[in-house]
């Protein structure tokens, strides 16, 4: 009980610093922003609020300017959903729904790394 006290203590101050630290946001032009906003429609986020490693993930989510929904993993019906589905409760947990198949992909830096190479900004290589 105590460690789950020091854990989400933690984890509320760490949300707290984390508020004063900017965030660069991705710039899209408008109809690009409107084209990913539709493509992550399909995209939830399973989470605790207070989890340090959810919270690296939704302030990436943030950098690259993607509105994925949030679910409380701490609370029904998203908790069952998360057991049911992917088959563990770990978060961060993204749910990928894509066609007829669905994908649960745990680990903040693979699910980072999936959107970047998704949705992040493409660069060009310096060459000239």
């Amino acid at each position: 009980m105590l460690l789950k006290l020091l854990r989400n203590g933690l984890g509320y101050l760490i949300i707290f610093i984390s508020f004063f630290i900017p965030i660069n946001r991705l710039a899209r032009s408008t109809e690009n922003q409107q084209c990913v906003d539709d493509m992550t429609r399909s995209l939830s986020l399973y989470q605790f609020n207070a989890c340090p490693f959810c919270l690296k993930t939704r302030r990436a989510f943030k950098r690259l300017g993607l509105s994925i929904e949030t679910r409380n993993a701490m609370k029904n019906p998203s908790r069952a959903d998360l057991l049911a589905g992917g088959g563990v409760i770990k978060v961060p947990c993204l749910r990928i729904e894509d066609n007829d198949e669905t994908i649960w992909m745990y680990e903040s830096s693979d699910i980072i790394q999936y959107m970047q190479q998704r949705f992040g900004e493409v660069r060009q290589a310096a060459s000239d």
